[in-house]
């Protein structure tokens, strides 16, 4: 950040060695950095700067700043701030899959994926990026995956493990969450049947990963299991960067369409547009517009 500026971003060397690629391929694998950076002044602190400023116009002049006058001063109290600001730094992965068409990124939030998003879009001409839509919503799957009498009526190679959170989407908005807590049970099955659907599970694939899966299909808390990087060759201490690249996009590889199976598999773009189609089509008219 300039030392008037609140937010900066953009690439960054993955390997961390300065002037280097900013973007490294490992395997045919495309890997990305992105780094957000940040100034943040408390609000109270700048209303009280600005309130000092208007009390000195008053005291000076004998009237009282307006609503827009105030507006400019507490604007301008924000710039003089900002360079005594500390500067918070955040790093987000991005990995690109050619081969599938995939973009994955390790961004905690939705606002930082759109800012990434954006960034590729500006950076590499041509390109564009669609949501993944899968044949069944992942709630409905966490949900017959809760529901299940057995391990047996799990998708092969998924797990459920001792983590999930469900809610109901009456008035009261409950929730009930269980932590380290074996989750096929009637208890759950009966928070399930009264309502409470599944936002959170977490799972494991093959004993090599273990994640969390959220209602809008991210995968959070992924972690590589005991074994997975005892995989890597010996003599590569001194560079680790691409043998861990390599094992854990190589996991990661085998994850992704083993959890798009398990949710009936991936719609095509035409699929997705025919179906949006024929919800707005079986829409209830809004009364205004009826009337009109």
């Amino acid at each position: 950040c300039g030392a008037t500026q609140d937010k900066s971003f953009g690439w960054i060397e993955p390997r961390g060695q300065a002037h280097g690629p900013l973007v490294e391929s490992v395997n045919g694998q495309r890997i990305l950095r992105f780094m957000i950076e940040t100034k943040a002044v408390p609000g109270s602190v700048v209303r009280q700067k600005a309130q000092e400023a208007a009390d000195h116009i008053e005291a000076t002049t004998g009237r009282k700043p307006g609503k827009k006058e105030t507006k400019a001063l507490r604007e301008d109290a924000l710039l003089a701030l900002l360079p005594q600001a500390f500067a918070r730094q955040s790093q987000v992965w991005v990995w690109i899959d050619l081969d599938n068409g995939w973009l994955v990124t390790d961004a905690g939030s939705q606002g930082k994926n759109d800012e990434i998003i954006s960034a590729l879009v500006r950076s590499f001409d041509g390109m564009a990026i669609a949501l993944l839509n899968t044949a069944m919503t992942p709630q409905t799957a966490m949900t017959q995956w809760l529901m299940a009498e057995s391990p047996d009526e799990w998708p092969e190679g998924i797990a459920v493990e001792r983590e999930c959170e469900l809610k109901s989407h009456d008035e009261e908005k409950s929730v009930v969450k269980f932590t380290r807590h074996h989750l096929l049970t009637d208890e759950v099955r009966k928070h399930i049947t009264e309502g409470k659907l599944p936002s959170r599970l977490a799972l494991s694939w093959e004993g090599r990963i273990g994640f969390v899966m959220t209602e809008s299909m991210q995968l959070k808390k992924v972690s590589f299991l005991e074994g997975v990087f005892e995989d890597r060759p010996a003599g590569t201490d001194e560079d680790p960067f691409d043998t861990d690249v390599a094992l854990s996009t190589g996991e990661l590889r085998q994850l992704i369409p083993a959890l798009i199976e398990a949710l009936g598999g991936e719609l095509s773009a035409d699929a997705v547009t025919g179906a949006s189609q024929s919800a707005a089509a079986n829409a209830p008219v809004p009364a205004q517009a009826a009337s009109g």
